[in-house]
Formats: structure tokens, sequence, C-alpha cells
């Protein structure tokens, strides 16, 4: 196997970058296009929202738990112990729900979608789309692109008050922190800006993982490996992205 030069795969890098950039927008181009298939949007709902509740309620619940038992350790070194509530539900709120339930959901409808694609492909059955007069990219991008969209801040919601939950048992019944104090200071502190940054955060990570996830798909090649590497492509390049647009979308809204 001959090993390829850094400038061939340089080129192939930006080769890549340039489609993958086209294809995004002729996806979301066609989001404004006739024909318009709300079953498809709503079944592409069902699966990335209704099937990953569960997922998303066990990470929370557990996020929320554990770092209100590493803030409590902190906050009772100077007895601010009540300060624990509004400590992490911003956390929460601003970064830990929706870049969790971004990697959460990158693991498992990010990966679906890059398989599901991916098998179209190398079994011809995007080519008789095409062949039946159908755009390929607005019958299968477009119903997984919105309901992302849609589903993702929403899935956050669900992450930041089950992570709240497991924050609020945590610290009034096993610290003993009273739970007026607790709830008081979630209100004082934290504000609506800091809940819609956050949805706004998962929003833009729900678009992007979308087009990634169906791109790498959609130009898988070389039959079942090459969809397992599309796949494994998807998940990787997905989940850094999330880190990476997230550190500049929290120094454009902080």
């Amino acid at each position: 196997m001959t090993r390829r030069s850094p400038l061939r795969w340089f080129i192939s890098q930006v080769e890549g970058t340039g489609n993958f950039v086209l294809n995004s927008a002729e996806a979301i181009l066609a989001c404004f296009l006739p024909p318009y298939r709300p079953w498809l949007i709503l079944q592409q709902a069902d699966f990335i929202g209704v099937g990953s509740i569960f997922i998303i309620v066990l990470t929370g619940i557990f996020t929320g738990a554990v770092f209100t038992l590493q803030s409590l350790y902190a906050f009772s070194m100077f007895n601010l112990e009540s300060m624990v509530g509004a400590t992490v539900t911003l956390a929460l709120t601003r970064e830990l729900s929706p870049v969790l339930a971004a990697l959460m959901l990158t693991g498992r409808a990010g990966s679906a979608m890059a398989t599901e694609l991916g098998t179209m492909r190398v079994t011809e059955q995007i080519d008789a789309l095409g062949a039946m007069a159908v755009n390929p990219v607005q019958y299968l991008f477009v119903p997984r692109l919105l309901a992302a969209v849609v589903m993702f801040p929403i899935l956050t919601m669900v992450f930041n008050l089950v992570g709240v939950l497991g924050s609020y048992l945590v610290a009034i019944n096993i610290w003993g922190v009273d739970p007026g104090n607790f709830l008081a200071k979630i209100r004082w502190y934290v504000s609506a800006h800091d809940i819609t940054s956050g949805l706004i955060k998962s929003s833009v990570f729900g678009g992007f993982i979308a087009l990634v996830s169906c791109y790498k798909g959609f130009n898988a090649q070389g039959g079942a490996r090459g969809v397992g590497l599309a796949t494994t492509q998807a998940v990787v390049v997905g989940s850094v992205s999330v880190l990476i647009i997230d550190y500049f979308l929290t120094v454009l809204m902080f």
C-alpha cells in the first residue's frame, strides 16, 4: 500500500471541505423549496428526539449529580454550599447541556444517519432516486437537517431539567443544603439569556452534525468497509466540531 504525499493529502482535504460546503449550501437552500415532505421530517424527529430521550435523561441526571458533588466539596471550604444550585444550573444551561447532549446525539443519531445513507449509496438506492427524478439531497438531507435543528434544543432543555433535578436530589438529600436557598439562588443568578444561549448552541450543533453525518454517508464508497469508515468519520468530525464551534459561539454570546 503506497503512502500519499503530504501535498496530495492537503489537496484532498481542501477538496473534501469544498464539497462539504457546496453540499451543505444545497441542502440548506433545499429546505425552502418544494416539494415539502412533512411526514419524513416527523419520522426523523421521532427517531432523533423520542428515541434519544432515555440516553439524554440518564446522562443529564448523573451529570448534574456528579457536578454537584464536586461543587459542594469545593464550596464547603468557604461555607458557600447554598451557591451550588446556581453554579450547577449556570454550567448546565450555558455549556454542559448543549455540548454533552450534542455529543450523545452524535454517537446515536449522527452515526445512524451516516450508516443509513452510506448503505443507500453502496447499494445504489441513491442513484435510483436520481433516476426517478427525485433530488436525493432534498429527499435525504432536508428531513434530517430540519429534525435535528428542532429536536436538539428540545433534548437540551430536557437535559437541563433532569440535570438540575439530579443536582437538587444530591444537594438536598445527601449534603443537607436548604432547599429554599438552593432554588432562590437559581432564580437570582440564572437569567433567560443563559438558557436561550444554550438552546441556540444546540440548534447550531444539531444542524452541523446532521450535515456532516449526511455528507459522509452520502459520499461513502467501497462497500461495507466504506460505510463503516464513513460512520466513524461522521462521529469523529461531528464530536470534535461541537467542541470547536462551542468555543466560538461562547465568545460571541458572552
